[in-house]
């Protein structure tokens, strides 16, 4: 198929090029700047801001599917940005999948699109949106996600959308980053009682989704319409498993603890501050951050195995060696 991955200068926009080109598809890769590495051999690389409704319009044209990976993915920032960012250019994006004849379009969301905040224990895709959001970024996708699903069917165009949970593997420059960064400026600090379980998913469990989902995309196709939980399908101890990342990395489990109660009270009072002095950064502390650092979010994949044929290839065991390899082949580790 003629292929456009958006965000494709990302974490899981650059793995998905990869994938796409090496089953022989051809692949547009949509980035906003260029990108340090440079795509496969034959990808044709666009430089675009999904912002402007042009550069969706251009980059749509002859293509048969979309993956839609771009986003902007801080917890803390005004609201404008978000939306502009994630609400504005998503719906740049169907506007022109529609003009265009695209037939397909997968879009990457998240499971916190229904965090509320509270222990969510194996829930399934019927969970609701939340009445009041935490942060900006799940309330921006949330937006993002139901416009894309309420486009299936619209002029020939069908869609779906994929919650991958925490994204982690070689090549991460965000989230396992982050967690060494914090624990070598001794500013990680365990939130809650420990015992919390969540999900994650390696990176090439989540490609392998994407792709699958497009291809089952097919008129009367059940994935149409619909959104996905995606994860490693085993929920891990939240703190033992970052205990276990940092000593990948050569560093020593996270000592300092605090309640989930102080942590939510540090996290009103930084987003105050942060809003009344107009702060620079992110605040140490969020309420959604102490909420998805001290509770219990973890989902049942049934649609997506049923749906996708979704059954994660790489086990979190295997992944785990392979991100220490990566960490110390980086000096990481």
């Amino acid at each position: 198929m003629n292929a456009l991955v958006t965000g494709a200068g990302g974490f899981l926009g650059q793995r998905l090029v990869e994938r796409l080109v090496a089953r022989g598809d051809r692949v547009r890769a949509l980035v906003r700047r260029e990108s340090a590495e440079p795509f496969t051999p034959g990808v044709e690389s666009v430089r675009g801001d999904l912002t402007d409704p042009q550069t969706s319009l251009r980059a749509c044209r002859g293509i048969d599917c979309v993956f839609h990976a771009a986003a902007v993915t801080n917890l803390w920032g005004p609201w404008s940005h978000f939306h502009r960012n994630n609400v504005l250019a998503t719906r740049h994006v169907v506007r022109a999948c529609l003009a265009e004849g695209v037939a397909r379009l997968v879009f990457t969301s998240s499971p916190s699109v229904v965090f509320d905040g509270t222990d969510q224990c194996g829930i399934d895709e019927t969970a609701p949106y939340p009445a009041r959001w935490l942060s900006h970024y799940p309330r921006s996708k949330a937006l993002a996600e139901e416009h894309v699903l309420s486009a299936n069917g619209s002029g020939g165009l069908r869609t779906c959308a994929l919650r991958p949970h925490l994204i982690w593997g070689p090549g991460d420059r965000h989230l396992i980053p982050r967690l060494v960064e914090r624990a070598r400026a001794g500013r990680l600090c365990r939130v809650g009682d420990g015992q919390n379980r969540i999900d994650v998913v390696y990176i090439d469990n989540v490609v392998d989704a994407h792709v699958r989902a497009a291809d089952a995309l097919a008129a009367g196709s059940p994935v149409a319409g619909r959104a996905y939980f995606l994860s490693q399908g085993e929920p891990v101890n939240c703190w033992q498993w970052i205990d276990a990342v940092l000593a990948l990395a050569g560093l020593p489990p996270v000592e300092r603890a605090v309640s989930f109660r102080a942590a939510w009270r540090v996290g009103t009072i930084a987003e105050w501050s942060w809003r009344l002095l107009r702060l620079r950064g992110e605040p140490p502390m969020t309420r959604f951050l102490a909420a998805q650092l001290a509770r219990s979010h973890y989902y049942d994949l049934s649609r997506a195995r049923r749906d996708l044929g979704y059954c994660p290839s790489v086990s979190t065991e295997e992944g785990m060696r392979r991100l220490g390899q990566w960490l110390r082949a980086s000096g990481s580790g």
